[in-house]
């Protein structure tokens, strides 16, 4: 199952996605697919405007989760997983703008799977994070290498507005342990990874995680970048694609104007 969340003459909704149509459900797909009920309603997808399938109280992210990533950037796989929050306020959605803020001159983008908690839970065993788990979707961790370096801790450079695009949408039934995931700018490939090379598994960072701090519905986890991390430019193009979800799309602007 795809969920979406979308807007249609100024109503924010969620809704199933099946193949070109939108069905419109009762309101939101928390906590379990199962609770999910259609209102009858039904949208082509080209009537309705994509947004970031959740606005999330709080979205971990987890560093250095692949060892080819954990290389490039001149750094080895902790002993323990590495997290740091970004803020809800730099989520966006498909086809949005990523805004170039002007104190940096070094953005990054970082393809990744997100994990949509579905959920409240708290020390959660690793043969039970399917429960607690809706679906996943496209992300990318927007990164201002620049002043990751300069302030030796990453929350300004992870936490700009619109520095988190998530979607098209939340998919349900797919193996998050060995799918593709793509990154690319201006049509060339930057990154070609595959989950299945991930140093800990989904279920071993939900189980983590978990363990540290309480998840609620909606929440995101960031589950690392495959290598090949590089620059983006004002005007570029930049989608991350996964293997059974979907393509995110977004824009690249300096003008400081997104949505």
């Amino acid at each position: 199952m795809r969920i979406a969340r979308y807007r249609y003459e100024g109503d924010v909704r969620y809704g199933i996605v099946d193949g070109e149509v939108v069905r419109e459900i009762e309101g939101t797909p928390f906590p379990t697919v199962e609770s999910i009920e259609v209102t009858g309603i039904e949208h082509h997808l080209d009537d309705v405007d994509l947004l970031a399938p959740v606005l999330p109280t709080k979205i971990i992210a987890v560093a250095k989760n692949y060892s080819d990533h954990a290389a490039e950037m001149g750094g080895t796989v902790p002993a323990e997983p590495m997290i740091f929050l970004k803020p809800s306020t730099s989520v966006v959605g498909p086809e949005a703008v990523i805004a170039l803020p002007e104190q940096s001159t070094q953005v990054e983008h970082e393809a990744e799977l997100a994990v949509i908690i579905g959920r409240l839970c708290k020390d959660v065993p690793e043969d039970r994070v399917e429960d607690v788990v809706l679906g996943y979707t496209c992300a990318n961790d927007v990164t201002a290498r620049d002043l990751q370096a300069k302030d030796g801790q990453w929350g300004r450079a992870k936490g700009f507005d619109t520095f988190c695009p998530l979607g098209p949408w939340i998919a349900t039934d797919v193996d998050p342990d060995e799918l593709a995931i793509e990154c690319e700018v201006n049509e060339q490939i930057r990154q070609d990874g595959n989950t299945a090379n991930m140093v800990r598994s989904v279920a071993e960072l939900v189980a983590w995680i978990s363990r540290v701090m309480t998840l609620v519905p909606g929440d995101v986890i960031l589950t690392g970048t495959p290598a090949g991390v590089g620059p983006l430019r004002n005007g570029d193009s930049v989608t991350v694609t996964i293997e059974g979800i979907g393509t995110l799309d977004n824009i690249v602007s300096d003008t400081g104007v997104f949505s």
